[in-house]
């Protein structure tokens, strides 16, 4: 959801700039962007359609996200050097880096479990259980590697769903936002045209003098 929250951002963000400064909304030229398709499908089958991630069994799920947080990564690293994919490659790096160190599971305390889900029974979760069908796994907050990068932060209270996630998340957010709000920066075809149109205007002076010099030696 924070990462929805953040294209909706950005993309709003981006719309009213463009709209403001009279620009057109420009795509950069993406490297690889099959390997999205291929890193996400997984991850959709095991987190988020209900029929397919009852199948998978949880045996699968570190090698699952193992294998599409690489794809990302490596989708990231090839775009680097577009705007906001940097920021995407260290929101990725620290998210991977904390499943990698947590047996492929990205880990949630049982404390923060009891905030995203106040209305169950303290005894509904235990520790070692999958949270519902999510990539996380519940661990005892001492049991964690690197829980500053764990699923951590939750939504302020009050609102109809509240959630976890980590700093990974949020740096992935931003990023996304400054790859949105970079689509409407202004075009650098125009500053290519004016280049050239004074330098045909060089051009067309020089090949005027010319030809009056040689008037006047006629």
């Amino acid at each position: 959801m924070i990462l929805l929250l953040a294209v909706i951002i950005g993309l709003a963000a981006t719309l009213v700039r463009a709209r403001l400064t009279h620009r057109t909304l420009i795509m950069p030229h993406i490297h690889w962007e099959w390997l999205v398709f291929v890193s996400v499908v997984p991850q959709i089958l095991a987190f988020n359609v209900p029929y397919t991630a009852r199948l998978i069994p949880d045996d699968l799920i570190p090698a699952i996200q193992i294998f599409s947080m690489s794809g990302l990564i490596i989708f990231a690293m090839v775009n680097v050097f577009l705007p906001g994919f940097w920021v995407l490659l260290a929101g990725l790096l620290s998210n991977f880096i904390v499943i990698l160190l947590n047996g492929g599971w990205m880990p949630i305390s049982m404390e923060t479990v009891r905030q995203i889900s106040p209305s169950r029974p303290d005894d509904f979760w235990t520790i070692g259980d999958r949270l519902g069908f999510t990539k996380d796994r519940i661990f005892s907050a001492s049991d964690i590697n690197l829980p500053w990068l764990s699923d951590r932060f939750t939504l302020p209270p009050g609102l109809p769903q509240n959630l976890a996630f980590s700093v990974g998340d949020i740096i992935i957010s931003i990023g996304a936002i400054f790859l949105l709000w970079s689509l409407s920066r202004e075009e650098k075809r125009r500053k290519d045209d004016t280049h050239t149109f004074i330098n045909d205007k060089n051009s067309g002076d020089s090949a005027a003098d010319v030809r009056s010099t040689c008037v006047h030696e006629i």
